[in-house]
């Protein structure tokens, strides 16, 4: 594997990103991610040549807080720091955009991935508003 290359603020395209989201969580990406990514805070791509192969996205609330979303490698790209990389970054971003706090939620066997990230536990809550 080759050295990625880190993209800030790029807008990948609607393929790209969706290759990534079927390699990565095997299911289809956003419909629609340039009207996403032009709302975000932040967002970083990771990219092995042209191959996009890893991502995250923050979105904000316009003041002091940011959230941590979509963060994914593709599986041929893991377990070689690409994730932490991404998401180490999009927190020194948002810091210097002006957000103040960074909120992810997550799936217990993520823990320690982001504990590594710089992440400490918090209580928090989650209602469903829909399918998915």
């Amino acid at each position: 594997m080759a050295e990625t290359e880190i993209r800030v603020d790029p807008f990948p395209s609607h393929d790209e990103l969706d290759r990534l989201w079927q390699s990565a969580w095997q299911q289809p990406g956003p419909r629609d991610p340039r009207a996403i990514l032009s709302r975000s805070l932040v967002h970083l791509c990771a990219f092995d040549g042209r191959e996009l192969v890893g991502f995250v996205n923050v979105a904000w609330d316009g003041g002091i807080h940011a959230f941590l979303l979509d963060p994914c490698v593709d599986p041929g790209h893991r377990r070689a720091g690409l994730g932490t990389k991404l998401v180490r970054r999009a927190a020194e971003l948002a810091r210097e955009r002006g957000a103040h706090w960074l909120h992810v939620d997550f799936e217990p066997h993520l823990a320690g991935f982001y504990r590594d990230c710089g992440f400490r536990p918090t209580e928090a809550g989650l209602m469903r508003l829909g399918p998915g």
